[in-house]
């Protein structure tokens, strides 16, 4: 079993991507600190009711292992952040929050890659690039479509599950997927879905 720091926020994260934090609560600058000297790596998970900001937080139970990256200490005692995605757990039992929160995880397994997914992952790619592209006529903050992803086809199937133009509640959905077939296949029709709801948001708009 597995111990680590957790970090609960209102986003859910998945393996690939990257997180940017700015960080100034007292707890979680003693957990960066804790962070820095040892192996550089915390827990994320989706909070499922309350805030992150003061604890009282009601939380999932399947997160993402984040990696630091880089640190940058602000002139008012904030902490920049950069993390990424690396495999997901399952949380089996949350310890006290003393003085951050901690839980003992179960890593999941790695997805496995098939080349007989080559075709679904190209298939995938053109319907969330194409979403990125159309919905960023109508929505701020999206990634760009021309975005660049790994090489790695488990890491780039995932990385798609990231930046595709969809809520944290799927997201999170996406990352109970238990084969790339199933991540591929459910990134590609939530995402077409959302696509498909446009008209509805934006009545007097073509989608």
């Amino acid at each position: 079993m597995t111990v680590l720091p957790m970090f609960p926020l209102g986003s859910a994260l998945l393996p690939g991507s990257p997180l940017p934090l700015q960080i100034f609560e007292p707890r979680y600058l003693a957990m960066l600190r804790d962070i820095a000297s040892g192996d550089g790596r915390f827990g994320v998970v989706l909070i499922e009711r309350g805030v992150e900001v003061g604890g009282g937080d009601q939380r999932f139970a399947i997160g993402t292992v984040a990696g630091v990256e880089q640190v940058s200490p602000t002139a008012d005692g904030r902490v920049r952040l950069l993390a990424r995605g690396q495999e997901r757990f399952e949380v089996v039992r949350w310890l006290a929050d003393d003085p951050y929160p901690r839980a003992e995880v179960e890593l999941l397994p790695v997805l496995e890659w098939s080349d007989e997914r080559t075709p679904d992952l190209a298939g995938t790619e053109h319907t969330v690039r194409r979403a990125l592209t159309v919905m960023s006529e109508y929505r701020t903050h999206l990634w760009p479509a021309d975005v660049e992803l790994s090489d790695d086809p488990v890491t780039r199937s995932w990385q798609l599950a990231g930046i595709a133009p969809l809520g944290e509640l799927d997201q999170l959905a996406l990352l109970r997927s238990a084969s790339v077939s199933e991540l591929l296949e459910s990134t590609a029709r939530l995402t077409t879905e959302a696509l498909d709801l446009l008209p509805m948001q934006f009545p007097d708009d073509p989608a």
